[in-house]
């Protein structure tokens, strides 16, 4: 009842971004964990092949986050929030509608293009809108992202029992209705004009090393974020002999965050920067339960402790990311918000691509030489250092202070 109280405080345009994360996750969620099986299995395409379609996607969002974060700046949020869903209704419907390697490129293109255009739009737009609320703001949108994420793959293994192009176009479909959702509903705010070119915003971001150097800090949460798709899936299920133990990863995040998410922001509000790092450890500490009973023989049991690790990193992220989503802004000028957030995706992206291939790496290495606990360190040592990367930023006085703010009424 808090959480819907809390929703009903924010502007309707802020709600409309909250629904509208909650679709972007379902239709991406019910489509991209699918692919690859879909092209190697239905397309026989080989996995070199396999891999290159998927590649070029992350590559074309990772490196394109810097483009969609100054268009915002420089057009407006509204304008690119719209059409990166609007490209993204294409990509998708381009994997269903094409089978050969050209198309399957141009879809991974476009639906990576399009994420790069409105992941920091929305962003930008909701640290805009929600003035000395970005925190609980961006708590919200991390409650409407987790749900989005666990209903998306429970729709699209529905759908795979009719065929893959089913969930493509009912992904194509989701975008189609958040397009029309926002060109109807969000209202248009005002786009100073900017002094300089796009280019001396980007050096003006880049030279601030304080901001660069948080954004490298944080690789440990991108990289931890994502083992809830690789490695605690992969753990749960080797853990408990059960293939269906790795849904319970993707539960258990969810009721989590639908429970806690809005009363650990609320209650450490007071503390905000520095709870960043404590967030961050304990990211890095939910990885100390399941590896315990790695390399352990199977036992239903044993799900205990890799739930408990789960449980621990969504904890780390529902302490830390909100609160880090308030800080990017407050780097720089409010001009330049857009900047920073598609710089600080960009930076934190590439930093945890190599994260994840290390992690990827050790999961490999620990089959090979009987060390199943490798990768679940390797994690360990992963948020442990993100955390005291902070932390000592922190005590430098790198980090931009909260503004002092007039108490709001109800």
């Amino acid at each position: 009842m808090k959480t819907l109280h809390e929703i009903r405080g924010f502007s309707p345009a802020i709600r409309l971004l909250l629904v509208n994360q909650f679709g972007v996750n379902t239709g991406f969620y019910l489509l991209i964990p699918y692919l690859a099986t879909h092209l190697g299995e239905d397309l026989g395409m080989s996995a070199a092949v396999v891999g290159i379609v998927l590649g070029v996607r992350n590559l074309s969002q990772q490196g394109l986050f810097l483009i969609g974060g100054s268009a915002a700046d420089r057009l407006g949020a509204r304008g690119v929030i719209i059409a990166g869903c609007a490209v993204r209704t294409v990509g998708f419907a381009l994997f269903a509608l094409g089978d050969g390697l050209a198309v399957l490129l141009a879809a991974s293109v476009l639906s990576g293009l399009a994420g790069a255009l409105f992941n920091p739009a929305v962003r930008t737009y909701l640290s805009q809108e929600a003035g000395d609320r970005k925190a609980e703001a961006f708590a919200l949108f991390n409650v409407f992202a987790a749900t989005g994420a666990l209903v998306g793959p429970l729709l699209g293994s529905v759908l795979l029992f009719v065929d893959f192009r089913a969930s493509a176009l009912t992904a194509a479909g989701i975008f189609a209705l958040l397009t029309v959702a926002q060109a109807l509903v969000l209202p248009a705010r005002a786009v100073p004009p900017s002094p300089g070119s796009v280019l001396t915003d980007w050096r003006e971001v880049v030279g601030n090393r304080a901001f660069l150097a948080f954004s490298l800090a944080m690789v440990g949460m991108f990289t931890l974020e994502n083992q809830l798709y690789l490695l605690l899936p992969d753990g749960a299920r080797r853990a408990t002999g059960w293939d269906g133990a790795a849904g319970l990863v993707f539960l258990v995040g969810t009721l989590a965050n639908l429970a806690l998410q809005m009363r650990l922001t609320r209650a450490l509000k007071a503390y905000d920067r520095r709870v960043i790092g404590v967030g961050l450890a304990l990211m890095g500490l939910a990885f100390l339960p399941p590896m315990l009973v790695s390399g352990a023989s199977p036992a239903v049991w044993h799900a205990v402790p890799v739930l408990l690790g789960v449980l621990l990193l969504h904890v780390g992220v529902m302490v830390a990311q909100p609160f880090v989503m308030e800080l990017i802004p407050a780097f720089g000028r409010p001009e330049l918000t857009g900047t920073y957030f598609g710089i600080f995706y960009m930076v934190s992206g590439i930093a945890a691509a190599i994260g994840n291939t290390v992690v990827g790496w050790a999961m490999d290495a620990g089959d090979q030489r009987d060390a199943a606990w490798l990768p679940w360190a390797c994690c360990l040592v992963f948020g442990l250092a993100s955390a005291g990367g902070v932390t000592w930023l922190r005590r430098l006085g790198a980090l931009p202070e909260r503004p002092v703010l007039v108490e709001a009424t109800a």
